[in-house]
Order: structure tokens, then C-alpha cells, then sequence
């Protein structure tokens, strides 16, 4: 969601919230508006802190990442799992003939 569409959001959102307060809390019209009207701006002013604070923390987060440098490490990570897993599947093979030959062996002394 867009920061502006987040604003827009939150301001309907407390617009809406502060005429259901104002009716449960005021009795006159003056009272009404000026419920409203204090809801609508702190969830106005509310929602624009948040974003603020949010696009500080993406800002913050892009410069601190050294992006590169773990992808090189990646980059050795994959190396490392493709040699284990050609060294897992030869030892696997090696099992499969020997478990072949040894069966071989076994029914060639029963019978």
C-alpha cells in the first residue's frame, strides 16, 4: 500500500471513529464536530508519523545491507551444496553396487 493511500485510509478511518465517539459522548452538535474534528486530526497526524517512521527504517535497512558481499557467500554456499550432493549421490551409487554384488554373492552360495 502506498504511503498516500495509507493516509487517506487512516483519516477516513478516524473520521468515522470520531463521529461514533462524538455521538456516544456529546450532546449537542458543537460537541459532535469537535469530537470529530480532534479524532480525524490525530489519526491524521497519527498516520503520517507512521509512515514517516517506516520509510526511515527501509532508508536505514538499503544502506546497511552489504548486498554483494552475501551474495558471494551465497554464491560459495551453492558451490559448497552442489560438491556435497555429487558426493552423496556417487556414495549412494557405490552403496546400490555393493548391495547388488553382495545379493549377487548371497544367492549364488544357496544355490
Amino acid at each position: 500500500m502506498l504511503g498516500e493511500n495509507f493516509v487517506y485510509f487512516f483519516t477516513v478511518w478516524g473520521f468515522f471513529v470520531g463521529i461514533i465517539f462524538g455521538v456516544l459522548k456529546s450532546f449537542d452538535a458543537e460537541g459532535l464536530l469537535t469530537y470529530t474534528f480532534l479524532i480525524t486530526t490525530f489519526f491524521y497526524l497519527f498516520s503520517h508519523i507512521i509512515i514517516a517512521l517506516y520509510y526511515k527504517t527501509i532508508t536505514a535497512k538499503s544502506y546497511n545491507f552489504p548486498k554483494e558481499q552475501h551474495e558471494l557467500e551465497l554464491d560459495i554456499f551453492v558451490k559448497e551444496i552442489n560438491k556435497r550432493e555429487k558426493l552423496i549421490d556417487s556414495a549412494c551409487k557405490l552403496t546400490d553396487i555393493a548391495m547388488k554384488m553382495n545379493s549377487e554373492d548371497q544367492s549364488g552360495q544357496k544355490v
